[in-house]
């Protein structure tokens, strides 16, 4: 089968074309013959060599895909062959950037009808990332109001969704004044262009913008998806009893913290990872069908903006890594 390799950590273009042989599902497995890959950052850190869970080259990146089942092994029950699935990576790192996957099957969850196997690829880590966050970590409830930080991500975009279909106002935050207007398209109810502080230590500019939206009081909910710096921000950007959900360090960088920002506002610090969670438990599978059936009724929107064959994943992470991309980057593979 067709897939694409790393066989040394380096940049995007250690990620090279290769034919290797078919995999072959066992007990308690299934085959999927991919149609359409997501693209994340996390590939891109685990093709750099600096993901925390990264094993040794060689390695096939990818942690969600979209296609139809081609085997099952044994003890598979409720999959069939043909059946149009999404699947995501529970930990045993099976790789979608290739033709063809050995999957666990509780990593794969049928589609209903309505739901495209392009949209669908990037379901299983952003969308559900944020749904977890929000909906079971933070508990969003109507009203409240919810910072969302590098809001035109992927991440991002199906957060500002989350949280306002749940009622609450959101606060949208982008690098740039395009994707903050982008961003505020999906529901967000004010959109802050966090380039304007990026001269300013600490980004205090943003904290104080974010202290005026909400009359002084701060946000009931902030989802940091960028880590580093920001996480200090995010801290001071919360509310008297409020919830900081931190997802994520692509800023690569240290997090320092003062208690005193946090403490005395009995501010609560939930951390989230997904592939940690499902070693220790969780089953994704009924969070992705509800979030799969909303898509399908039309509750939310899954914007991709590039589409690139499966050959081209060099140029997908070129385009991932450049920070302008608003919306999924996916790879087509069938």
């Amino acid at each position: 089968m067709r897939a694409v390799r790393i066989e040394e950590f380096g940049g995007p273009e250690v990620l090279v074309p290769v034919e290797v042989p078919d995999p072959v599902p066992g007990p308690g497995q299934v085959l999927v013959r991919i149609a359409a890959a997501g693209v994340n950052r996390a590939d891109a850190l685990l093709r750099a060599g600096a993901y925390h869970r990264a094993g040794r080259p060689p390695l096939i990146p990818g942690a969600e895909a979209a296609g139809t089942v081609a085997a099952v092994g044994e003890g598979v029950g409720g999959l069939r062959d043909g059946q149009r699935v999404m699947a995501l990576d529970g930990g045993e790192s099976p790789g979608y950037y290739a033709e063809l996957a050995v999957v666990n099957a509780r990593q794969v969850v049928p589609l209903p009808d309505g739901v495209g196997l392009t949209e669908a690829a990037t379901l299983p880590v952003a969308w559900l990332s944020a749904w977890y966050c929000l909906r079971r970590l933070a508990r969003v409830a109507k009203g409240e109001t919810v910072v969302v930080k590098a809001a035109a991500s992927g991440v991002g975009t199906a957060a500002v969704q989350i949280a306002a279909r749940a009622g609450a106002r959101v606060i949208a935050l982008a690098g740039s004044a395009e994707k903050a207007a982008w961003a505020g398209e999906f529901g967000a109810s004010e959109v802050v262009d966090t380039s304007r502080y990026a001269d300013e230590g600490e980004g205090e500019g943003e904290v104080e913008e974010v202290l005026r939206l909400t009359g002084g009081r701060g946000a009931d909910v902030v989802l940091d998806t960028v880590g580093g710096r920001a996480l200090g921000r995010s801290l001071r950007e919360t509310a008297h009893g409020g919830r900081v959900v931190s997802l994520a360090n692509v800023a690569l960088e240290p997090s320092t913290l003062d208690t005193r920002d946090f403490y005395p506002k009995n501010i609560a610090i939930l951390g989230f990872q997904l592939t940690n969670r499902q070693i220790h438990g969780y089953d994704p599978r009924p969070d992705l069908r509800e979030l799969a059936e909303r898509v399908a009724a039309g509750d939310y929107r899954v914007p991709v903006e590039t589409v690139l064959p499966l050959e081209r994943a060099r140029a997908a992470h070129e385009r991932l890594e450049s920070r302008d991309n608003r919306g999924k980057i996916v790879l087509s593979v069938g």
